[in-house]
């Protein structure tokens, strides 16, 4: 949740946000919120785990990634922290040494829970559409969806809409195809 802020927020405000906690700072001001809830990290470790080997890792996919949990995006004057973010490595052929990326991910996922999907979705979309973010997956973990949308000069263009047990094979990781139900805890 935000804080009231009479200036905004610097990184040196957000280092001071203790460790148990991830911070952000969106449009000047400084979100903070507990870590995940095991149905939220289930899922995004689970996402992780399907997309990871094929693309980061290039077994049994084409490779050319990085895939990374939680990486902090310095995107212009707002840090934000995706639940999962990738990389063409075309476009980043190293990762930075430094704590933080200032490049744009091409990919970007954001595992809704009801404390974090507002900011998700109303604050967080059109950071990554103003950055040229290509793709933005959004998992509800409770309603076990998969919503998936891409960057278009219009804007956000929903791709597909999935549910639970539904085989995925969608942009930008189409050479694969795997079943949503292994994100979700039963």
């Amino acid at each position: 949740m935000g804080q009231a802020q009479s200036k905004p927020a610097t990184y040196e405000d957000l280092l001071a946000i203790p460790e148990h906690l991830v911070a952000e700072i969106i449009g000047g001001t400084l979100y903070s919120q507990p870590r995940t809830a095991p149905r939220h990290a289930r899922a995004s470790s689970s996402l992780g785990d399907e997309i990871v080997s094929p693309f980061d890792k290039g077994r049994g996919g084409p490779g050319g990634w990085w895939i990374l949990d939680k990486p902090e995006c310095h995107l212009g004057f707002d840090i934000v922290v995706p639940d999962l973010a990738g990389w063409r490595r075309e476009c980043l052929p190293a990762l930075p040494e430094g704590a933080y990326f200032e490049l744009a991910p091409a990919w970007v996922c954001a595992v809704l829970s009801p404390s974090t999907a507002r900011v998700d979705c109303v604050e967080k979309m059109p950071i990554y559409a103003r950055e040229g973010v290509c793709h933005i997956w959004l998992i509800d973990p409770l309603l076990r969806t998969l919503e998936v949308f891409e960057n278009t000069t219009a804007g956000w263009l929903l791709l597909g809409a999935f549910e639970n047990d539904d085989a995925i094979s969608i942009a930008p990781f189409d050479a694969i195809t795997f079943n949503l139900s292994v994100l979700w805890v039963d």
